[in-house]
């Protein structure tokens, strides 16, 4: 009984998350990050998410494998339509990848606020005619999205499939602390 309550103990110790920090993201906009995500500087926002609307924040970990970024989608609900958005919102994601596997999705309730959520693993299929780009990209990505009239708050996270045990649970934890004003 003693060596089961040992590597029970030694189990649990070692896939503890880490503490989250609240974080401002913008006004009536806020979240809690571990401590090892920090903010994006300019250029890695630009080269990371190219577009003429920067993300409202961007966060990264010390070796800038898993990305946090928290946006406003062009896209906009006249009607603030969640289901009409969940199904809008899950193929955009098929389009963007080769593979999609669901691992959890729908819409919860987080502070009080409907949220739109999906979890998933990808794939992007390699180049075989493009040197450095013939093998294929693993992702493991929880995004949330945040829809009523007229404006839709996207929460993202993404890492490489094989670090989705050491974030999983974190993320978790991150995407259920959101608390919009």
């Amino acid at each position: 009984m003693k060596k089961i309550l040992i590597v029970a103990s030694f189990f649990f110790l070692g896939f503890t998350h880490p503490k989250l920090v609240k974080t401002k993201i913008s006004d009536g906009v806020m979240i809690s990050l571990p401590k090892d995500l920090t903010p994006m500087s300019v250029d890695d926002i630009t080269q990371r998410y190219p577009s003429v609307r920067a993300p409202l924040a961007a966060f990264t970990n010390g070796n800038r494998t898993a990305d946090f970024s928290v946006n406003t989608s062009a896209t906009q609900w006249p009607d603030g339509n969640l289901e009409l958005a969940q199904k809008f919102f899950k193929a955009g994601i098929n389009n963007l990848y080769d593979r999609v596997d669901f691992i959890d999705q729908g819409v919860h309730i987080v502070n009080k606020r409907k949220l739109i959520f999906f979890e998933f693993e990808s794939r992007i299929n390699g180049n075989r005619m493009k040197e450095g780009e013939q093998s294929a990209v693993y992702r493991y990505t929880y995004i949330q999205y945040f829809v009523e009239k007229d404006r839709a708050i996207v929460f993202s996270f993404n890492c490489p499939k094989d670090q989705k045990m050491q974030w999983q649970t974190t993320v978790r934890a991150m995407m259920k602390s959101v608390k919009i004003k």
